[in-house]
């Protein structure tokens, strides 16, 4: 039995679909655990080339079980839209590969609006939202005023929660947001619908895994975003709105933390970021162009273009002692093939004084700039490589030096987007020797 957790160690976008679709060969079961539809994880197969906002990246295999946990925001609407696409693609064709925690709250229509009228009166302070009602559902939820899964399939239960959230919300919209409100009986006939199509998925998840375990399946939890967009842990306020931690997958999964074998964290072979906030290697240059082009870096959920920057070790190391991480594995190494010199931050300096950590302020962080140590580039193809001995002198050099800069062992390499362009180092669900 092996209880792997995956986690994003920078700001999202890191390649945790291609690492958690690779891995999920050696799962029975992969469990995505918190977030929303504002994450999205890119998983080349073949020809396909599919992006999954809420479905677990296990469903690309007919035969591993997938699971929304309790710690997810759901929008019904995107949900069903991703099944229909999945399974026109030849995906997803046995209904009980998916189940979805009754315990998992809504995304209701007026969250949307709210996130997005919220963005537009902010102006020039925004935070930089997908806009995809994401925040304003986890706010309903801590607030105790939010609507689950399970009371979709209690018409009377449903329609009494909406109507109070909806007395509450459309005077909000309309005089404090300038916007229009919601009419309850549109979007209780629009919810009834799709309690139709959802109802053969939902089940008490936690229980569900919990027999898993017991029987000794292996289970992969998917987490979404990456580290320093955790609520608690990130770059407060240019955040999300769940934690995105490993300690998220026990309360967004419903297990206990004694239950978890590994944790690992996948990390560029560089840094991006989308939207707002603190980004000390940014590259406003032609270097930062080239990294963006030769990445296709563009936000999988919102297309919107990605801040690129050198690989930032503080943040790393921040992640790693959040995470507890056991492994990181390593992406996009091929990206950095076109540079003569690769630099990477191992530390800041803040008004003339080194600081090795990452500020938990933000204003402070926003003020730091990175320390670089410059190596040599492998200016080579990587694409091809399979086993660590392929990769050119300079480029093992690179992810050495991320092992001792990090003190942790980097358990895979990923050389290209492709399932088979990857160099599996040590397999985390068998707890052998190194391979290479």
């Amino acid at each position: 039995m092996a209880n792997i957790i995956i986690i994003g160690m920078q700001w999202g976008d890191e390649g945790k679909g291609k690492i958690v679709d690779l891995l999920t060969e050696f799962a029975h079961v992969v469990v995505r655990f918190q977030g929303g539809n504002n994450a999205g994880h890119t998983v080349v197969v073949g020809q396909h080339r599919v992006i999954l906002h809420l479905i677990p990246s296990g469903a690309l295999y007919p035969d591993k079980k997938c699971v929304i946990g309790n710690g997810v925001v759901v929008d019904p609407q995107v949900l069903l839209r991703e099944i229909d696409e999945l399974q026109k693609l030849g995906y997803f064709k046995d209904d009980e590969q998916l189940m979805i925690s009754e315990n998992a709250h809504l995304i209701m229509p007026y969250h949307r609006r709210i996130d997005v009228a919220r963005e537009r009166m902010k102006g020039e302070g925004k935070i930089g939202t997908t806009g995809r009602g994401i925040g304003p559902a986890y706010e309903d939820k801590i607030a105790r005023e939010g609507i689950r899964v399970g009371d979709l399939f209690d018409e009377t239960v449903f329609r009494k929660k909406l109507e109070a959230n909806l007395a509450a919300k459309n005077p909000c919209l309309e005089t404090c947001l300038r916007d229009k409100g919601f009419d309850p009986e549109a979007i209780f006939k629009g919810y009834m619908e799709y309690a139709g199509r959802l109802i053969k998925y939902v089940a008490n998840t936690s229980v569900f895994i919990d027999r898993e375990i017991k029987q000794g399946r292996h289970i992969l939890f998917e987490g979404a975003q990456g580290t320093h967009l955790d609520v608690d842990h990130g770059t407060y306020p240019f955040v999300t709105s769940s934690n995105t931690v490993a300690g998220g997958a026990c309360t967004g999964a419903g297990i206990g933390p004694t239950k978890i074998t590994e944790v690992i964290g996948v990390s560029k072979a560089y840094t991006t970021r989308v939207g707002e906030g603190p980004f000390p290697t940014e590259l406003k240059d032609e270097v930062g162009e080239i990294i963006r082009e030769r990445g296709r870096e563009f936000g999988a959920t919102t297309g919107r273009p990605r801040r690129c920057g050198w690989l930032d070790i503080p943040l790393l190391r921040e992640a790693i002692r959040l995470n507890g991480l056991t492994g990181i594995a390593l992406t996009k190494m091929d990206v950095l093939g076109e540079f003569e010199t690769i630099k990477i931050c191992t530390s800041y300096k803040y008004r003339n004084k080194r600081c090795e950590g990452v500020p938990s302020q933000t204003h402070v962080l926003k003020e730091c700039e990175p320390v670089y140590e410059e190596i040599p580039g492998w200016k080579a193809e990587l694409r091809n490589a399979r086993n660590f001995h392929d990769l050119p002198p300079k480029a093992k050099d690179y992810v050495r030096r991320v092992e001792e800069l990090t003190d942790t062992e980097v358990i895979l390499v990923s050389v290209g987007e492709r399932r088979e362009e990857t160099i599996l180092r040590r397999n985390p669900f068998n707890l052998g020797p190194r391979l290479s």
